[in-house]
């Protein structure tokens, strides 16, 4: 059983929840799923089944859309409703102008500090066990991007929001810097992801629809199909023949031009077989290896 299942998280349940409850359902030990949502979030949880874990890495690149609900006023430990107070502030007088010119200020490349209750590791150990401690350590902020943020609705003190973001964007943390741009404080109270890369919450399918329906058969997408948003650039036979063999194509060995830039991240097809993935690399060829660097390589590679 290989194959992308598009799962709908509830509330209350880890990612790691997702993935023991699917090896369960589908009785595979092979399970993976292709970013983290927090217990409070719901939403687009693609899970890879089989051999579809070998692709885990190209989905988590995905641009994300989330819905999220922040309260202002209170600043809690955990960023999110599941915290504790740190601060509270009056909330009157912010205006809705206020809030939307707040908003605007974060479209863009901005950076952030990935928070202590995160999955994020120091020396082997995930942040949220040394936070549980009640020891803090120092982290670097890093750069993630907002291409969209509209605020739905403002009935203070709560905020609906809804963004585009890049991978690596932590919400909890937006929202308590919205807080802080407005001067009040602010924490992240609901969550739901609508988009993971090209996957959305039309597509997914709920735990108990899984349950309920024939387990033998779930509603798997194949590894091309879960790929599709990917270019897809098809290699003669010479070409394939030699990828088996771990030889990345050159230019030359293209149906058409690739039509993409540097450094995109690419499908190599025959006949229109999904072979490999592979970054764009062009000039390698100048170093005997080719215009592209092989990410992946499939079976059907070597069948070839």
């Amino acid at each position: 059983m290989n194959g992308i299942l598009l799962i709908d998280k509830p509330q209350g349940m880890t990612s790691h929840d997702v993935v023991r409850r699917v090896r369960r359902l589908l009785r595979t030990r092979r399970v993976g799923h292709t970013g983290t949502l927090d217990p409070l979030a719901t939403g687009v949880l693609p899970v890879a089944v089989g051999e579809a874990t070998r692709i885990v890495q190209f989905l988590m690149e995905g641009d994300k859309t989330y819905r999220a609900v922040l309260k202002l006023g209170e600043t809690m430990t955990t960023q999110d409703a599941e915290g504790e107070v740190l601060e509270r502030r009056p909330v009157a007088g912010i205006t809705a102008e206020a809030v939307m010119a707040a908003g605007r200020s974060f479209v863009g490349v901005i950076r952030q500090l990935p928070p202590m209750y995160s999955a994020l590791k120091k020396d082997g150990v995930p942040l949220y066990r040394l936070a549980r401690q009640g020891i803090e350590v120092e982290r670097e902020s890093r750069e993630v991007r907002i291409d969209r943020l509209q605020i739905l609705a403002v009935d203070l003190p709560l905020i609906t929001l809804e963004v585009d973001c890049s991978k690596g964007t932590y919400v909890r943390t937006l929202c308590h810097d919205f807080g802080l741009a407005l001067g009040t404080g602010a924490h992240l109270v609901a969550l739901r992801r609508t988009r993971s890369g090209t996957f959305t919450e039309a597509d997914c399918v709920t735990l108990e629809q899984l349950e309920t329906d024939d387990a033998a058969k779930p509603p798997l997408l194949s590894v091309t199909e879960a790929l599709a948003g990917m270019p897809a650039l098809e290699i003669d036979a010479e070409a394939a023949r030699r990828l088996a063999d771990g030889i990345p194509p050159t230019l030359a060995s293209l149906a058409t031009a690739p039509g993409c830039p540097e450094g995109a991240t690419v499908r190599l097809l025959h006949d229109g077989i999904l072979l490999a993935v592979a970054r764009f690399a062009p000039g390698r060829l100048s170093e005997k290896r080719g215009d592209f660097e092989l990410l992946r390589v499939f079976q059907a590679a070597r069948a070839a």
